[in-house]
């Protein structure tokens, strides 16, 4: 598997249908870092644990993959999580796979996860759905866990968001006596459900998908993006390595 290591974490480096099969075929935990992740992996042990172990990662934030290449040179190929569930989806739809179980967030996100299938001629009945609970900062779901082996679905999709579903894909795959595929997507699943305004192909394409869920909703975006700040500065000083954790007094200033 080609892979690109940036700040600790091994990026797959290649063409996304690839990565599906890869998945399908082996199982593990998929994660897609967005540029407002890094600098989570300094202040939160259990997240940056569970990423630095994710069995795939997918380069899904742009300015990453642009900033890689001002300063290190090295080309990356861009794979946002919209476009991956995209693929997954129409492989999915395709093959009719059925044995997919959708863990969503709240009951509103199940209904339009539902509707959505259901237009595009996807059997599926309320077994294949888990809205999950608010976890905590250490994640344990054993009413997932128990779900999983009494159904036995191929794949996991979750969508729960960026943080508590990263933590849920490492518990998941720890705990589970199988390795189905565990696909952390996050947000993507809205953009094709409705349960969030559409990207659309062009936007993500030209790494603007940021800009106009800014646009949208400035209030609740702006703070998340400031964090993304810090990844300029994280990959001149670290380049391949992991940042080290910052103490509690750094923190709090």
């Amino acid at each position: 598997m080609p892979t690109e290591q940036i700040l600790g974490i091994k990026f797959f480096n290649g063409e996304v249908d690839e990565v599906i099969d890869l998945m399908s075929q082996r199982g593990g935990f998929l994660v897609a870092p967005s540029g407002t992740c890094f600098a989570r992996l300094r202040r939160d042990e259990i997240y940056r644990h569970a990423m630095v172990n994710a069995d795939v990662a997918i380069p899904d934030s742009g300015a990453m993959v642009l900033l890689w290449r001002f300063f290190c040179g090295r080309k990356l190929r861009r794979i946002s999580g919209l476009k991956y569930l995209i693929h997954l989806s129409r492989k999915l739809f395709a093959e009719k796979q059925q044995e997919v179980l959708w863990v969503v967030p709240n009951e509103k996100a199940r209904v339009s996860t539902a509707q959505w299938l259901r237009q595009n001629s996807f059997e599926f009945s309320s077994e294949n759905f888990y809205c999950a609970p608010i976890y905590k900062a250490a994640v344990a779901d054993r009413d997932l866990v128990e779900t999983i082996h009494n159904r036995k679905p191929r794949h996991v999709v979750v969508g729960i968001g960026s943080g508590p579903q990263e933590k849920l894909g490492y518990y998941l795959r720890e705990h589970l006596s199988y390795r189905p595929a565990i696909h952390c997507i996050g947000a993507a699943l809205g953009f094709l459900t409705g349960d969030q305004p559409p990207i659309p192909m062009w936007a993500d394409r030209f790494y603007l998908g940021w800009l106009l869920r800014l646009l949208r909703q400035p209030r609740l975006f702006a703070p998340r993006y400031l964090s993304a700040f810090e990844l300029p500065w994280l990959i001149f000083r670290y380049r391949a390595d992991l940042a080290p954790l910052r103490s509690e007094v750094e923190i709090r200033k």
